[in-house]
Formats: C-alpha cells, structure tokens, sequence
C-alpha cells in the first residue's frame, strides 16, 4: 500500500482495505486535533488513485469486503472524481460491502443534495463525521468551522441521499465550564439528525494542539472520570425520538456504553448509575493516555 503521512480510521474500519485518497486534512485547524498537523493538504489524483486499487486488487483478490478512502475529508474531491473511484472500486471488487469516509458538516454543506444521491448510487456506503459537540460555543473554542445548524443540515443531506451516517461526539469537549450545554446541545442536535451510529471519544489533550496549551495554563480544565460518566448521562437522558445505535468504541473512554435507541436507553443509564457508584480511584487518569 502506498501512503503518505499516518494512518488514521475509525475503529469500525479495522478489516477494511484502506486506499489513501487526499492527504491530509483541508481544515487542519481544530484545536483539539493532532492528526494530521504534519501533512500538508492535497488531492491525489483520480488515476493514481486507480492504481492502488488496481495493486490491491492484484494482492487481495476478490477478498475484500469493506474499503476506508482516507485521509481527512476525502469527501472535498469533485464530484464526478469521487464517483469514478467509487465506480472502480466496485468494479475491481464485485463482493464489496461497504465503501467509507470521513466527512465533516464544514464540507458536506459544500456539495448539493444531488452530489450525494449520485455518490450513493455509485457505492458510498457510510460517512464518518467528527461533529464533536452541538453546542456553538463549544464549537467555536474547538474551531470547528461550523455551528450547530450547519452540523444538522449537513447530517440531514447525508440521510437524505440514503448514506449511513456516524457521528462522532466528544464527551468533555467543553471542559468544565460548558460541560452541561455541550451535553444538551449535542443531543438536540443528533435528536434533529437521527444519524444511524453515533460515537462517543472523550477528550484527551494532544500535545502540539492549540488545545493542549490552553490546558498547560490552565485556561481549559479537564473532566474528572465521574465528570465525564456524568456528561455523558445527561447527554444520552436527552437524545430522544431517534433509532440510532451508540457505541463507545474507544479507549479514551471511561466506560463502555452501548445500546440502541429507544429500547436500549434505560439500560445505557443504569450502566452509568453504575460506573458512577464505583470508587474513581478505579478509573484511568484523566492525563493517563496521551500525556
């Protein structure tokens, strides 16, 4: 495989073929985010893209199933490019279950409804989508490059085409100061979205990170485990009327939280009421994996 730069995909991506797609993140300014801080944003182009389909295609056979096109946002490649990819790769691989991407609300809104009816009849499967928090001041301190009703517009249009939709928030992303809003917000907004997964990650401060500066002078005060078990208890006490499936796939996570909406809900509550009655000695340090 060729790839420039780390490797980074969601969880749920683990078995799939990954074909580097852009380098890189176009936005590249969240302060939380380290990931892509080395790499300069590009388009690769749609016949180089080909050939490493083509490579794997050679080393895989008609094995593969799922396929990741990373990095960052792929989804900011024209259009009629995507579609040929996607075409490619459905053709080089009859048997393909799922195609993926990352895709933020900032650059979903940029294409028209009609772009993404045309990418999912031609095989995008699933966005992957970091939308962090619901809440506009606490999208503004992580600098996103969207506000809520951007977020809900975007998450709308990827429905509507018939894309499954994962959403990603970040439990802790406020801090202490915004913990009650960001909780809140976030589920009003996924309420609105009704998105097929949503992921919880709880905020680990990365060093290089604007974010991680602020935490050094004390401008931005971490959640304890019990803090953050109970952002997210009133976070999910919120979310009502959607069908979606959470999941806590993470280690950055406290606890491992999952259920589907609404059958699931009380449960997802009492697992917390119990994550919350034990000693918070138990739990990892809040600094304990990234520092």
């Amino acid at each position: 495989m060729r790839y420039e730069g780390m490797v980074y995909r969601p969880p749920s991506e683990a078995g799939s073929l990954i074909i580097q797609a852009t380098v890189g993140c176009p936005h590249n300014r969240c302060t939380f985010c380290s990931m892509y801080r080395q790499s300069r944003f590009r388009l690769r182009s749609v016949d180089e893209i080909k050939e490493d389909l083509a490579m794997a295609r050679d080393y895989y056979g008609d094995s593969v199933r799922t396929v990741f096109l990373a990095d960052g946002n792929t989804i900011v490649m024209k259009t009629d490019h995507l579609v040929e990819i996607l075409r490619c790769i459905r053709q080089l691989f009859p048997a393909v279950e799922r195609i993926t991407s990352y895709g933020s609300a900032r650059f979903i809104t940029k294409k028209k409804p009609a772009d993404w009816v045309a990418l999912q009849q031609a095989g995008l499967s699933r966005i992957h989508s970091g939308m962090e928090s619901g809440d506009d001041e606490v999208l503004r301190l992580q600098n996103k490059g969207v506000d809520a009703q951007g977020i809900v517009r975007a998450g709308q249009m990827i429905k509507d085409a018939g894309i499954e939709l994962s959403e990603y928030i970040i439990v802790g992303a406020g801090g202490k100061t915004l913990s009650e809003q960001h909780a809140q917000n976030s589920a009003r907004v996924l309420n609105r979205i009704n998105p097929d997964f949503i992921r919880l990650r709880t905020l680990m401060p990365a060093q290089g990170t604007p974010l991680y500066d602020m935490f050094k002078k004390g401008e931005f005060k971490l959640l304890s485990p019990h803090e953050a078990l109970a952002e997210t208890r009133l976070f999910i006490e919120h979310l009502e009327g959607i069908s979606s499936t959470l999941y806590s796939d993470h280690i950055s996570n406290y606890w491992n939280v999952s259920g589907k909406f609404p059958g699931n809900k009380e449960a997802m509550l009492k697992q917390i009421d119990h994550a919350l009655s034990l000693d918070e000695k138990q739990f990892r340090d809040p600094l304990q994996v990234r520092l």
